[in-house]
């Protein structure tokens, strides 16, 4: 609320309905556009720099810190209704189950999440090895992980999916990241 309240930046849809706009939800129905001007806003509001995930960084965080991971919680789709089958009217509460390896809740199960990248469904087949950032143009942008409303499948670490970046539906929303200066050492 504070950077809707400093930047009037329009809400994000779905803000007042009561299955989106509780405080243990992500915030949804936002853009592209929207994501990357919160990244800005907090980035100068800090004196840090905040920016989307690219792809690449958001399936290497989803997995935990194994590789072979499937799902951010393991190898096995979960078996429980409560995981996935329609019973939330929207996002689930953040921190209904356990982090995964890197202490990140909800990632791959509750929101679709925007990343920095342009979209090419054959992108990877020609990318570089080590931390692709996406193709230089495209008309729509990646995002990752899965939603409250959709199948299993979507919540796979490496399952991709976009859409045009001015779309807001309830389902997306968004993770930052927070840049760390090489060679600078983390506070103790």
């Amino acid at each position: 609320t504070l950077f809707l309240s400093e930047t009037k930046h329009p809400e994000p849809v779905g803000w007042h309905d009561p299955a989106f706009g509780n405080s243990d939800q992500p915030v949804v129905g936002v853009s592209w556009f929207d994501a990357m001007s919160y990244c800005e806003w907090l980035s100068k509001s800090q004196g840090e720099i905040y920016r989307l995930p690219t792809e690449a960084e958001w399936e290497k965080a989803c997995r935990g810190g194994l590789e072979d991971m499937e799902y951010a919680w393991g190898n096995e789709p979960p078996s429980t209704i409560e995981y996935f089958g329609g019973i939330w009217p929207g996002p689930k509460p953040v921190g209904l189950w356990q982090p995964n390896g890197y202490g990140l809740f909800n990632i791959g199960d509750n929101v679709h999440e925007w990343c920095l990248d342009w979209y090419a469904e054959d992108y990877y087949s020609s990318s570089p090895e080590k931390n692709p950032t996406g193709p230089q143009e495209g008309t729509r942008r990646a995002s990752r992980g899965g939603s409250w409303r959709h199948q299993i499948k979507a919540s796979r670490a490496a399952h991709r999916s976009s859409l045009p970046p001015q779309f807001r539906y309830t389902d997306y929303g968004f993770r930052i990241v927070k840049e760390r200066i090489i060679g600078s050492m983390p506070d103790a």
